[in-house]
């Protein structure tokens, strides 16, 4: 954080890949949002295919890489610092390729990855993320919700003999939705990706608000939408979208800790009450996850 104010630090680049870049979008909301520093996902192929040079004085580039081992992201870093610009990773390998470009490391500790669809890495990443930002902003607040997230999870994980006996609704499905805005649109991403790579189910992500104008057309009786809607600012949106959904005759399968979202859906699944907005995709991917894993 100190090296951040001291390289007068006023733009923030981020490069991932994959489940990854599902946390880089998170880490942007944060930098944004509670940092007030402008930030933008990296197109690795400016560097790889096009060998760019890019003007990076004042900015600082982090890259996202679970195993460390993405050649396209450790380009990416070593092109930046070229530049001039301060790099970091967050990685869960500490003796990787991308620790060897960045002049910071921020360790997952999640020890050794099992799922070949990434899950405790995915949501060490949003920690080490979370716990940047809010260092960098010194919120202590937010902080303190962080240190609950823990719990929150446990409960969240509670959900799990309820969508295994749910899940059979789901087995023939071969497409669907998955909704949500705001700092969520992370989770989203991500719940769609574990749904395609385990099931092989066509799962389409989108900010609530794109879906609205234009995807909704292919909604018709019956087609499955799965809404990411915890309490906060994003929430009334999601309201009124799954409204208009349901007009319009889609399954809808409601992950939310707000009573009236939950009445909505043709099943739903509780989150804890009480989390903070902020920290929720930590705690709201973890039913995603299990929906995957059982269907």
């Amino acid at each position: 954080v100190r090296v951040v104010h001291d390289n007068d630090i006023r733009f923030v680049v981020i490069a991932a890949r994959g489940t990854s870049d599902h946390a880089a979008t998170y880490l942007k909301y944060l930098l944004e949002i509670v940092a007030g520093i402008p930030t933008a996902l990296a197109a690795p192929s400016v560097y790889t295919l096009y060998d760019a040079h890019l003007r990076l004085g004042n900015v600082l580039v982090i890259g996202i890489s679970q195993s460390g081992q993405g050649a396209d992201i450790v380009q990416v870093l070593s092109s930046a610092r070229s530049a001039g610009a301060l790099t970091a990773c967050i990685t869960n390998n500490p003796s990787s390729p991308i620790t060897d470009v960045s002049d910071h490391v921020l360790l997952c500790n999640a020890r050794e990855e099992r799922a070949v669809a990434a899950t405790k890495t995915y949501t060490t990443t949003l920690a080490v993320g979370a716990l940047l930002v809010f260092t960098l902003a010194d919120r202590r607040d937010l902080m303190d919700a962080l240190l609950q997230v823990p719990d929150w999870m446990r409960s969240a994980l509670g959900t799990d003999d309820q969508i295994a006996s749910s899940v059979d609704r789901y087995r023939y499905m071969s497409e669907c939705a998955v909704l949500a805005r705001g700092v969520n649109q992370a989770t989203a991403l991500e719940v769609a990706l574990k749904l395609m790579e385990t099931s092989y189910v066509v799962a389409k992500p989108y900010s609530g608000a794109d879906f609205m104008h234009g995807p909704v057309a292919m909604v018709h009786e019956g087609f499955p939408c799965f809404l990411f809607a915890p309490a906060g600012r994003a929430y009334p949106f999601m309201l009124e979208t799954a409204l208009k959904l349901r007009e319009r005759g889609a399954e809808l399968c409601a992950i939310s800790n707000e009573p009236e979202m939950c009445s909505l859906g043709h099943f739903s699944f509780a989150l804890p009450a009480g989390v903070h907005e902020l920290v929720s995709p930590l705690v709201a991917v973890v039913p995603g996850q299990l929906l995957a894993y059982h269907l």
